[in-house]
This record gives structure tokens, C-alpha cells and sequence, in this order.
């Protein structure tokens, strides 16, 4: 006799966002691949690197605004939800927007790794796809656990052409449509 295996639907965005809305403020959650996450909470060395990317874009590219935790709809046809740490935008983007923006506009989405179990997955599988596959030109992981910066660009087919790593401490040079050198000698103090 072959065994039953019981078939789940899956949630749909919908469905997703209703439970998003219900949940406690302390509860980060997102939507990757069908599947719902829930997003670790940000440590004060994880704030202090996101402050520290946003005041450089402010001084280099005052136009721009990195946006923290914007709801992104994200995934071929918008079908995923995820909140990035940063999100690098024209200032005024997210204006009109509800709790979930579209990807229009976006120039880059940052993210710094948390120290959980779901960081190698989330971050360094899930969110390029779901990145590259809603078209964001730049994706920058600041990777705490092996103390490297990771740039992704050239989006195509739900995944990015072009990727490179560098330590921290390195000059990392964000291609277009970022343009913008950044110094990351001060990430070595964060490195463990």
C-alpha cells in the first residue's frame, strides 16, 4: 500500500497580507517562494551598519533615500512580499504607497545577515532570486558572518548575471544605476 501524503494549499499573497497586518509590531514577517518567514530582529550592530550605508548615500547621492523596511512586492509577477533592511530609492518613493510598494524606481535593496538559522537561505539564496526576478538592478549583502560584502547586479531570469565578494575593508564600487564607491574599512569592527 503506498503512503498518503497529505496535499496543503498553498497561502496566497492575500492571505499573507491579512496575517501580516494581525501580526504583533515585534513580529517582522515575509513572503518568499510560497512560503511565510519570520524576520529575525535587528541587533544594535545591524542598525549601526544600516546608518552607516544611509549616511553615505545621503552625502554622495542626496537625491536618493534608503528607505528601512519598506514592504517590497517582490518574485516574478509580485507574487512575494519582503521587507528589506534598506532599499535605495528616489526621495519621495514610497509616498502614496501602502504597506507594500512595487520595485519601480528601486535602484538597490540591501540586506544585513542576522545571526539565525535561516540566514544562508533567506539572504543568500531566497532574496537574490526574489530580487533579480522583481528587477531590481542592485542587491548588497553586508555578510556579518564571513565579514564580505556581496554585490549582485545585471537581473535576468530570476537570478543575478553578475556577482562579487569582497571583505570587509575593501573599496566596493556599486555599479549603475547606484553609482557609488563605498568605503568599508569601518564594517571591520563588526566583524567577529
Amino acid at each position: 500500500m503506498t503512503p498518503r501524503t497529505e496535499h496543503r494549499p498553498q497561502m496566497t499573497v492575500e492571505e499573507f497580507e491579512e496575517l501580516e497586518r494581525h501580526a504583533p509590531e515585534t513580529v517582522r514577517l515575509e513572503f518568499i517562494g510560497g512560503r511565510v518567514q519570520v524576520k529575525a530582529v535587528t541587533d544594535g550592530n545591524h542598525d549601526q551598519i544600516i546608518a552607516w550605508l544611509q549616511r553615505l548615500c545621503m552625502q554622495h547621492r542626496p537625491e536618493l533615500w534608503l528607505y528601512g523596511d519598506r514592504g517590497m512586492k517582490v518574485e516574478s509577477y509580485r507574487k512575494g512580499r519582503a521587507r528589506p533592511d534598506g532599499v535605495l530609492a528616489p526621495f519621495g518613493f514610497a509616498k502614496g504607497h501602502g504597506d507594500w510598494s512595487e520595485t519601480a524606481g528601486v535602484l538597490m535593496a540591501v540586506e544585513v545577515t542576522s545571526y539565525d538559522s535561516d540566514t544562508h537561505q533567506r539572504d543568500r539564496v531566497e532574496k537574490p532570486a526574489a530580487y533579480a526576478a522583481a528587477g531590481i538592478p542592485v542587491y548588497l549583502l553586508i555578510d556579518r558572518d564571513d565579514a564580505s560584502i556581496v554585490v549582485f547586479n545585471q537581473p535576468e531570469n530570476d537570478r543575478y548575471r553578475h556577482e562579487e565578494k569582497l571583505p570587509f575593508g575593501a573599496t566596493v564600487k556599486l555599479p549603475d544605476p547606484v553609482n557609488l564607491t563605498l568605503d568599508t574599512e569601518p564594517l571591520k569592527e563588526f566583524a567577529d
